[in-house]
């Protein structure tokens, strides 16, 4: 990772849609081979910003530039550089994998000479080549997902845009994907950026960027934006949650913060904090516990809620309908 380049450059980039401002005067920088995150809920605008980064969606203002090309004026030389993986699948079912791979070699004019040496390659990358003459549509989920991450790598981009990589896989699989994505940024000297609002997947990035309701909130690595929460986090549940707020302010000169019912609030070294608060907190406590922070709770600090694996909202759905 080059600190010092910056390949992804932005500056201002809004997008309304009517009245509603999906993207709010961003600005930022990505580092030549980082993987940068964008972690935020459904509808908050991550993917709004990819698209205009990949020349899919015009920016109503602002600026941006992809290896200093500009997405406005020079989307050819931008579309050239990227490799793109959508949230919802596009491969063609129908198909065998390495059809799918030769049409989009087809489509980015790989040179004949390169193309079968590079679909061999990619495919054993993903651990595919065994099924290569199978249909798509006899793969699982997992995949479809290794395969079109490969087919996003097949006209050797610098930047691979990643649109929730793993939405809607489980947990093991999302796991075996990773570690593809990461040896493939080792061998293919990558940049990526994807969005996400897993936070275990987050936690992939060497930095992130949490937006919420189209404004970046805070920028950082995934260290610095737990240890910003200033020590452990402390969850509990009170008879009376009110009285309990009032006197963790007033007492303990805490900021608290509720939701669902419980409590949250940080201390430096909650595990010597907790005895003594036990003994001398008044207010009738129904559970408490402790732990290090998670990018969860940084979420939670950062916007008064946490992020829910939910259904995409009404605006979702909306953006969706919108043209691309």
């Amino acid at each position: 990772m080059d600190n010092g380049n910056n390949i992804i450059e932005i500056q201002d980039l809004t997008k309304k849609f009517g009245q509603i401002t999906a993207v709010d005067s961003i600005s930022f920088n990505v580092y030549k081979g980082e993987i940068f995150g964008f972690l935020g809920p459904n509808g908050a605008g991550k993917t709004t910003t990819i698209n205009m980064l990949c020349t899919l969606m015009t920016p109503s203002g602002g600026r941006a530039t992809v290896d200093g090309y500009d997405t406005l004026k020079q989307p050819r030389k931008v579309q050239q550089i990227i490799g793109l993986v959508f949230q919802d699948p596009t491969l063609d079912d129908y198909l065998t994998a390495e059809q799918n791979l030769r049409f989009h070699a087809y489509a980015y004019g790989v040179p004949k000479n390169v193309r079968e040496k590079r679909l061999d390659q990619l495919l054993e990358l993903v651990e595919l080549s065994d099924r290569r003459k199978s249909k798509v549509s006899t793969y699982s989920g997992g995949m479809k997902r290794r395969l079109e991450i490969a087919r996003g790598l097949l006209h050797h981009p610098q930047i691979l845009f990643l649109d929730e990589p793993t939405l809607g896989l489980d947990p093991q699989t999302r796991y075996y994907v990773w570690e593809h994505i990461h040896a493939l940024r080792k061998q293919e000297d990558l940049t990526i950026f994807m969005t996400t609002h897993y936070m275990d997947e987050a936690e992939n990035c060497d930095r992130i960027a949490v937006i919420d309701q189209g404004k970046i909130v805070a920028l950082d690595t995934p260290d610095n934006l737990k240890d910003s929460l200033g020590g452990d986090v402390v969850i509990l549940e009170a008879e009376d949650s009110q009285k309990a707020i009032l006197e963790l302010e007033e007492k303990y000169n805490l900021s608290p913060q509720f939701q669902d019912n419980t409590i949250t609030f940080s201390v430096p070294r909650g595990e010597t904090f907790l005895p003594e608060f036990m003994r001398s907190f008044q207010s009738k406590l129904i559970s408490i516990n402790v732990h290090r922070p998670t990018l969860d709770d940084v979420f939670l600090k950062l916007t008064g809620r946490a992020i829910r694996d939910q259904e995409a909202d009404s605006w979702t759905q909306f953006r969706r309908m919108m043209p691309h």
